[in-house]
């Protein structure tokens, strides 16, 4: 191999490597997020609801950078086959990464509302959501870190699970707001 190509080679690796770091802290920012916002809400916490809409504001500059550093590796290298996937593919999850912050942010501002109420004991019906999500984020991102095909399969089947858990608590509420609209249509 020629020289120049190694040189080129080991710049371009530099800076996938860069950009693989980016996502990486991005992604365990955004899961510090989602922690505290349930957290927040869950514990009626304004200070980790306040602690999350700072954390957004990293979470958007490193959008930003993550697509520039990726635009630059596109346009620098012309990287192609699973580079070019790598890169395309960093900068869809950084995309993605800055989503869940939106809807972290989401969380606590209706949370910071939800603490001038009565607390609310249907909350306890997001632990088991919240857990499995974070399992499967946590495993999306190791899945990726680590280039690992085999438990990224395994996260469809979680995912599902996930969507189980969120359909029961959706069933639960319904059927406690149908008992109480039943229970007061009774009442004088």
């Amino acid at each position: 191999m020629p020289e120049w190509t190694k040189h080129i080679s080991s710049r371009f690796d530099g800076a996938l490597y860069d950009l693989r770091n980016d996502i990486l802290m991005m992604s365990t920012l955004t899961d510090r997020m989602f922690q505290n916002a349930i957290t927040g809400l869950l514990e009626r916490n304004t200070e980790l609801c306040d602690q999350v809409e700072a954390d957004d504001e990293e979470v958007d500059i490193l959008e930003k950078q993550i697509d520039q550093k990726g635009v630059e590796l596109l346009i620098r290298f012309h990287p192609v086959a699973s580079d070019m996937r790598e890169v395309v593919s960093a900068m869809k999850i950084g995309g993605h990464l800055e989503q869940i912050a939106d809807e972290c942010v989401t969380i606590v501002r209706r949370a910071k509302k939800l603490n001038f109420d009565a607390a609310l004991r249907e909350l306890a019906l997001v632990e088991r959501p919240r857990s499995l999500a974070s399992g499967i984020f946590r495993d999306s991102i190791r899945a990726f870190a680590e280039g690992d095909c085999e438990l990224a399969r395994t996260l469809k089947f979680k995912d599902r699970e996930l969507d189980d858990a969120i359909d029961e608590v959706i069933e639960r509420l319904s059927a406690r707001a149908s008992l109480e609209l039943r229970c007061g249509a009774l009442l004088p």
